[in-house]
């Protein structure tokens, strides 16, 4: 006799009995037949294909049917892109890469190569992280494909792919797209700021090391000169001409160039190590201080500019935060099991009494994202004005400080005269000898002082580095 079909609870006790798990634990029943699973493979396939990565297909298909997860080779890209996943161009990494550096060619630009080299780049690890959840949020609007287990009334475990489709949702999918875009930005800032603030540092280690090796001369000249003052008091003692206690005058003088010079070798070895320690290559033959052009006026801080990325940013999320609060449509369909499609209308966040709150303070978040740009706008353009303000002081201190030099160098040579011919003592002519030291030294320092201001503006403004280099 042909064997009849087994209906009723008989059945459902049959299929619940029938079923087995898979490699990974997952319990399928019998209601996961050939069919559902070529159906499934199928829509993993459109899937991938949509989604714009071969390895999306393999990977799901994998996760679903038990097997290996594969690495998938990341190709390299460059850092700053101004072209956007959604084909469209982003004005502030545009206006990033148009950043021209403000270091000549010489020895600036060689520390900054060196040092560029040896970079972590940290912060360009996150920019790509940023640009591959931007790529993955412009397929947001597409249908997303999902499994479905469910255990039925009678005890029988059901399997289906879930497919489904949001129709309206109140522009939420657009609001996450900008977010993520804004959110590259963000990223592509905080990596200028980075390379420029490292760039910084090293510059002014190196102007450090620079500043100390100028004063070192100086003083290493005036120790010279020094120990023959010491040497012409040593023999009027010994010859009964110059009394003990101006021999000890001079040896305290000659001592005290000697522990500056000192302290600045050490200070300049100190400045040297640490700029090693975050360079590639060795910089012990660069010397001296290459020419610093001015910063485009019309260039934004970096801190305008980020502050601006991240109000949009603010924005995109206070948009799909109210779009979460407003009923949407979604159509969904199921492959297998208890296969079937439909309509549903649904807000994803749902109501309740403090919704009305809640979507008054999204608006007001809006409020606060163009409030925290003016304050940013404001902060950047006290630390410029304030930076000015030290280069203008430091430009006349610079010019002072040369004439004083200058004339403290003559009033020294005049007195050299005065002693070769009696008029003047030894200790009268070295306290005006280490006046002209002094003065030196000061006025080697000065024109590091000028560099590292300048440098500090040019860093606000992002111009440390090309902008195409970054």
């Amino acid at each position: 006799m042909p064997a009849t079909a087994k209906t009723g609870p008989q059945a459902n006790k049959n299929a619940g009995n029938s079923a087995i798990r898979n490699d990974r634990g997952i319990c399928v029943g019998q209601a996961t037949t050939a069919r559902t699973t070529i159906a499934a493979t199928a829509a993993l396939a459109v899937l991938g294909g949509c989604m714009g990565d071969d390895m999306g297909v393999t990977r799901a298909a994998n996760s679903l049917f038990g097997g290996g997860d594969a690495p998938i080779a990341m190709a390299p890209t460059a850092a700053l892109d101004a072209q956007m996943e959604d084909g469209t161009e982003s004005v502030i990494i545009t206006k990033l890469m148009t950043r021209r550096s403000v270091l000549a060619n010489g020895p600036l630009r060689q520390v900054t190569a060196q040092v560029l080299a040896a970079n972590s780049r940290a912060a360009e690890a996150d920019l790509r992280a940023a640009t591959l959840r931007a790529e993955a949020q412009q397929s947001n609007w597409l249908p997303t494909l999902g499994p479905n287990i469910s255990l039925s009334s009678m005890g029988a475990l059901v399997a289906s792919m879930v497919v489904e489709q949001v129709i309206y949702d109140n522009g939420r999918n657009k609001a996450e797209r900008d977010f993520a875009r804004a959110d590259v930005e963000v990223a592509a800032v905080a990596l200028a700021q980075d390379t420029n603030a490292r760039v910084l540092a090293a510059l002014e280690l190196y102007l450090t090391a620079q500043a100390a090796r100028a004063r070192a001369a100086v003083a290493a000249t005036g120790t010279d000169r020094m120990e023959r003052f010491e040497y012409v008091m040593v023999e009027r003692v010994r010859g009964g001409v110059s009394d003990r206690a101006d021999l000890q005058v001079v040896q305290q003088k000659l001592t005290q160039i000697r522990n500056d010079m000192a302290s600045d070798l050490e200070a300049a070895n100190a400045a040297l190590s640490e700029l090693g320690a975050m360079s590639q290559g060795a910089l012990g033959g660069i010397s001296g201080v290459s020419p610093i052009a001015a910063a485009q006026t019309d260039a934004i801080s970096l801190t305008i500019m980020k502050a601006e990325a991240e109000s949009t940013r603010a924005v995109a999320e206070a948009v799909a935060a109210r779009a979460g609060f407003l009923p949407g449509v979604t159509a969904s369909g199921a492959i297998g099991g208890n296969g079937g499609a439909g309509l549903s209308v649904g807000a994803p966040n749902g109501l309740g009494f403090g919704t009305g709150a809640s979507l008054r303070a999204i608006e007001a978040q809006r409020t606060a994202a163009a409030a925290r740009v003016g304050q940013v706008r404001e902060d950047a353009n006290r630390a410029i004005a304030a930076l000015e303000g030290q280069l203008g002081s430091l430009r006349r201190q610079d010019i002072q400080a040369r004439n004083i030099a200058a004339q403290a160098a003559a009033n020294y040579d005049l007195f050299e005269q005065q002693l070769s011919a009696g008029q003047r003592t030894v200790p009268s002519v070295v306290g005006i000898f280490e006046t002209k030291i002094r003065a030196e030294r000061e006025a080697v320092a000065l024109p590091f002082d000028i560099a590292r201001i300048e440098l500090k503006l040019a860093a606000l403004r992002g111009a440390l580095v090309d902008g195409d280099q970054i």
